[in-house]
């Protein structure tokens, strides 16, 4: 009977296993080697010599972290402030009972998103190429004389904030699109009998209803900008630009691990990027808090 038990103990640690002896190989271990790098100049992936808190220090007065977190910003405010709202109004008009084609036209947006990041870059090159791209060609006809506009030395986060709105805003109008079906239509109806406009009712009605899930598209696109990494360095053809207009903090971290080889400095600044996301998530979960109060 105690065999029975003590096998019966065991069990579920048997079948945990697998997960946590990865967890510990390929997650725990590297995080705590991560941090101890990062305490580290590193010249290559043998010498190292412990600097403690310098590469952190260093950041400070590092001019072109300050540009990539820039750069990064530029980007994110994009994707927060005209990617976003752009999929709350397709998926406000794709969830319209009087819209026909609702299924086609949400296929038809998604799918950018089910390209590959590269694919995009790749695509996007020719569109903004200044002699013959597409984009300059359209103004030309519109405008009606030359326009040779390099767009990727002069504007190159704006050409990335559209390449990325081209891929990712059928992805989030999916998250706005599941949100909108469970807005009490019963609550939209009364504020309609009680005289309320299409405005009153987005704003008291629709917007309380879906802003948990708003809350989550907005955080995870705060993530997934501050990761820009492939998008400006294939379209860039591995360089962050001219004038390092392109360059994001994951490009730099690249850069500075992998081309310079201080792994050290890169850990510090891959902490320093985790750190910065964990403050923004933070915040971002107060103001939404207050608001739910």
């Amino acid at each position: 009977m105690n065999t029975i038990v003590g096998r019966s103990r065991w069990t579920p640690l048997l079948f945990l296993a697998p997960f946590i002896v990865t967890f510990l190989l390929f997650t725990a271990y590297p995080l705590v080697q991560s941090v101890n790098l990062s305490m580290h100049q590193t010249y290559g992936p043998k010498t190292s010599t412990f600097v403690g808190s310098g590469n952190f220090t260093q950041l400070f007065s590092d001019p072109l972290f300050w540009k990539a977190l820039g750069n990064t910003f530029l980007f994110a405010l994009g994707s927060v402030f005209l990617q976003l709202p752009l999929s709350l109004g397709l998926a406000l008009l794709l969830d319209r009972p009087s819209v026909r084609g609702r299924l086609l036209f949400r296929l038809i947006y998604f799918s950018p998103s089910l390209a590959g990041i590269v694919f995009v870059a790749l695509l996007f090159g020719p569109i903004f190429e200044k002699n013959t791209g597409l984009l300059n060609v359209w103004l030309n006809s519109w405008i009606g004389f030359d326009l040779e506009f390099p767009w990727m030395e002069r504007h190159v986060m704006t050409g990335l904030i559209v390449a990325g709105m081209w891929m990712y805003v059928g992805f989030n109008m999916v998250y706005f699109l599941a949100a909108l079906q469970n807005v009490d239509r019963s609550i939209e109806e009364a504020a309609l009998v009680d005289g309320a406009g299409p405005w009153q009712r987005f704003r008291h009605v629709t917007v309380p209803a879906i802003r948990p899930v708003a809350g989550f598209v907005v955080l995870l696109s705060i993530i997934g900008s501050f990761q820009l990494f492939e998008l400006p360095f294939v379209l860039l053809n591995n360089t962050a630009g001219p004038d390092n207009r392109g360059l994001t903090v994951v490009m730099y971290l690249y850069q500075t691990g992998f081309e310079v080889g201080d792994l050290g400095y890169a850990s510090a600044i891959g902490w320093s990027l985790a750190i910065l996301l964990m403050i923004l998530a933070v915040g971002l979960r107060l103001v939404l808090r207050r608001y739910e109060d």
